[in-house]
C-alpha cells in the first residue's frame, strides 16, 4: 500500500545517515566489550591440603578474578574453599582435600567448574 502511495506522489523517503550511524557503536567500544571469563572447566585433583582450602595456579586465579575464595561445582554439588595460590599446580587443575572429596563421592581427576565465590 505504501509503495502505491509513493508512486502516486513521486517522492521517496531518504534515510537519515546520521541517525543510522548513531545505532552502530564505534570499533573502540566493541573492543572494550570483551567478556571476562567467569568460570572455567578444570580437573579436580586430590591433594593433602586442609579441607577448607584449595590450591590453584596464580595465572588461573587471576584469569577468573579469584582473590581469596573460590567455588568448585561438580556433580551438582558446590564447594567453597579458601584459595591458596601455588605455582606448582598446573593451570588446568585445582587441588582439594582427598578425604572431603571421597566423602562426597567425587573421584580424583574429575572435571568441575571453578569460579570466584560470590560475595554476599
Amino acid at each position: 500500500m505504501k509503495m502505491v502511495e509513493e508512486e502516486k506522489t513521486g517522492e521517496e523517503k531518504k534515510l537519515d545517515v546520521k541517525a543510522l550511524m548513531a545505532l552502530v557503536p564505534p570499533a573502540s567500544a566493541l573492543k572494550q566489550r570483551e567478556a571476562k571469563v567467569r568460570e572455567k572447566r578444570v580437573r579436580v585433583r586430590w591433594s593433602d591440603v586442609p579441607p577448607t582450602k584449595a590450591k590453584i595456579n596464580p595465572q588461573l586465579a587471576q584469569e577468573l578474578g579469584i582473590s581469596d575464595k573460590l567455588e568448585v561445582a561438580v556433580s551438582g554439588k558446590r564447594f567453597s574453599f579458601e584459595a591458596v595460590k601455588d605455582e606448582k599446580v598446573p593451570v588446568n587443575e585445582v587441588h582439594v582435600n582427598e578425604e572431603l572429596m571421597k566423602e562426597h563421592g567425587i573421584s580424583d581427576n574429575t572435571i568441575a567448574a571453578v569460579r570466584a565465590q560470590k560475595r554476599t
